[in-house]
């Protein structure tokens, strides 16, 4: 049994992002600790990091994960594989009794972007982390739209080729659509769109974010503030993160509305803010970005569910 006032969590996943994930759980959390690394790449480097870190692993995925010893210990279980299977992977996990967070773009559970609602589902048997792209730029379509009506928002995540491993490359369907329902659900906007580019550019080019949204019922200066205000909460756990240039804004009017397919015209103001996300190159290049704010989310989002268990527990 657990003797520390840690919780013990695996990773399902060996790759670039749980990894990552790993180094960062044994580096940083105080309320975090690594039991075991989950894979199925027997020659995986995380796998290889994991066994001379002295963390317990597997390469026989979820089967062996639930054969070692000490997962009667875990308490909380990361997912960083693919969105196809994850929902075995929710299943096995949920069915013992033990809380999963989902780093795939899978969706089974609620939508958690932690400085937008990261209170609300600490009880939630299966959260799901969305996306790279929904963690850097949902924030700004929710900042905008708690000063103001967003009926439109638009975001464009761009990563670095060489960033994108088999996992995010089998998931970028899932991506697109699961980033605009979280635009939708968890940003405020009526509707949501989202595009991912994969940037073969050499040196490889940091994550870069544009979002885009029509909004009315709030001048410029709120919109901005708000906005600034977000931006600053974000660099909190993920310190990289920051705007690339000035907000910027245009009017639309009765002379010169905009028109949103589906939904009309529309008159107005359209914001347009521009992002890097710079990893903190725990494990991955600093150019990943992309990968960074994942796992940089997730572990914030662990360290809640964590402490609220171990808040039930000692009462």
């Amino acid at each position: 049994m657990e003797t520390s006032q840690k919780r013990k969590v695996a990773i399902i996943g060996s790759g670039n992002i749980g990894t990552d994930l790993m180094i960062k759980i044994m580096r940083t959390s105080q309320v975090l600790e690594m039991g075991a690394l989950a894979g199925i790449d027997p020659d995986s480097d995380g796998l290889g990091r994991a066994a001379r870190l002295g963390v317990a692993t597997t390469h026989d995925g979820i089967d062996g994960l639930t054969a070692l010893p000490v997962w009667r210990d875990i308490a909380i279980v990361f997912d960083a594989t693919s969105a196809g299977a994850h929902k075995r992977h929710s299943d096995v996990v949920t069915a013992a009794g033990k809380t999963m967070i989902d780093l795939t773009p899978a969706a089974i559970g609620p939508y958690v972007i932690p400085v937008v609602n990261g209170e609300a589902h600490l009880d939630a048997p299966n959260v799901n982390m969305v996306t790279c792209g929904g963690q850097a730029t949902i924030p700004i379509v929710a900042a905008v739209a708690s000063v103001a009506r967003v009926p439109y928002a638009e975001i464009v995540a761009s990563i670095a080729s060489k960033s994108a491993g088999p996992g995010t490359r089998a998931n970028i369907d899932e991506f697109t659509e699961t980033t605009s329902h979280g635009i939708e659900s968890v940003g405020g906007a009526e509707k949501g769109k989202a595009i991912i580019v994969l940037n073969p550019a050499e040196p490889p080019m940091i994550m870069r974010d544009s979002v885009f949204t029509l909004s009315s019922g709030a001048d410029e200066s709120r919109i901005e503030a708000a906005i600034l205000e977000m931006v600053a909460k974000v660099q909190a756990y993920v310190p990289g993160y920051r705007l690339k240039q000035k907000v910027q804004f245009e009017r639309f009017g009765s002379n010169n509305p905009v028109h949103i397919p589906g939904m009309g015209s529309f008159e107005g103001i359209k914001t347009s803010v521009f992002l890097e996300v710079e990893g903190a190159a725990h494990y991955l290049p600093a150019y990943a970005g992309n990968l960074d704010i994942m796992t940089s989310a997730a572990l914030r989002t662990g360290e809640r569910i964590a402490q609220r268990q171990m808040r039930e527990r000692a009462a």
